[in-house]
């Protein structure tokens, strides 16, 4: 008669309490998971929901078409995607020059005794709620280009110029030339948004620019020192070369920030549905617009495009954002992805 089978030792009890400890985070982690994919197709089932009227009565006509009038319940968006569009991308090109040299010039150049209180006072930017940015918008800088615009308007040698335009924009055209000159003298409109949202911008470029730059190996700035190269061959050929990929990661959160900034620019922007004629001229934003007419919009079609307009903004933020990532990903140093 053959013995029977030794049975196979039970696991100790620490390891039967960590594999269920390994299966109950595993289940919280994946309900966490499923949580953040819940909350994003619900909110594009309900901005779908509530936009579908408009969207429906519009076609595609409704990012298309330049006239937004509440009183004819004429409703199109493209004057406000052109508006977001050329304030964010204007307000990118400006501020990631000046954050990518703050970022270099902490990380690199400036003793550290310097470079901890610089950076914490570019940190500090991004905490600066929005109403603050625009009262000091409408305090500072306004009556500043208010000024340059009043000196502009009562030089003779700027009336050709100024007539030229002021029959374009009668029209509702514009000109290369005509969309840098002058158009009001209140300091207000499309480039005072520009530069506040320059400023707004600029901590999340250069934050994230610093620290990559920080995480560069040290051999990879030996390795160009002993090849005798200088401190910009350095610079331009070992850091940022490797630092491309985190860099662009911190302007496209620049960019995400930039579009969908609502109160600073709503303040300053001027609120104009109109074409874009000057850079000087008020205009507006698909946020702006939100913040500004939601609350006032009573019709169910005018309350429906002002979503609309929320669900594009949410789309354009969803397509800069996949955009970011296959560029990032084809940007990436192999072997650090």
């Amino acid at each position: 008669m053959s013995e029977p089978a030794p049975r196979a030792p039970r696991p100790p009890a620490r390891a039967w309490l960590s594999s269920g400890s390994d299966r109950v985070f595993q289940v919280l982690i994946l309900a966490l998971a499923a949580i953040i994919v819940l909350v994003f197709v619900l909110s594009v089932y309900q901005l779908g929901r509530e936009s579908w009227p408009a969207l429906r009565t519009f076609g595609w006509q409704f990012f298309t078409e330049r006239t937004w009038n509440p009183v004819a319940g004429k409703f199109g968006a493209a004057t406000m995607l052109a508006g977001t569009l050329v304030t964010s991308l204007a307000a990118l090109v400006i501020s990631v020059p000046l954050a990518v040299a703050s970022a270099l010039f902490v990380a690199e150049y400036a003793p550290k005794w310097l470079a901890n209180p610089v950076g914490y006072l570019i940190e500090l930017l991004a905490a600066v709620p929005s109403v603050v940015y625009g009262l000091w918008a409408l305090f500072v800088i306004a009556p500043l280009l208010g000024r340059w615009q009043t000196a502009y308007f009562l030089d003779p040698a700027n009336v050709p110029t100024l007539t030229r335009c002021n029959e374009l924009w009668a029209q509702g055209q514009t000109s290369l030339q005509c969309f840098f000159v002058p158009s009001g003298a209140g300091g207000r409109g499309l480039a005072l948004a520009i530069i506040i949202l320059t400023v707004m911008i600029l901590p999340y470029t250069a934050s994230v620019a610093r620290d990559v730059i920080r995480l560069v190996p040290q051999d990879q700035r030996e390795a160009m020192y002993a090849l005798g190269a200088t401190k910009w061959e350095v610079v331009s050929r070992a850091i940022l070369p490797y630092a491309r990929a985190g860099i662009l990661g911190g302007v496209i959160l620049a960019l995400g920030r930039a579009l969908g900034e609502t109160l600073a620019v709503a303040m300053v922007i001027g609120d104009s549905q109109e074409i874009l004629k000057s850079l000087w001229g008020n205009a507006s934003t698909m946020a702006s617009v939100i913040a500004n007419q939601f609350g006032d919009a009573q019709e169910a079609l005018h309350r429906s495009s002002v979503v609309a307009l929320g669900l594009s903004l949410f789309a354009l933020s969803v397509a800069v954002n996949l955009v970011a990532r296959l560029i990032i990903a084809r940007l990436t140093p192999k072997g650090i992805q």
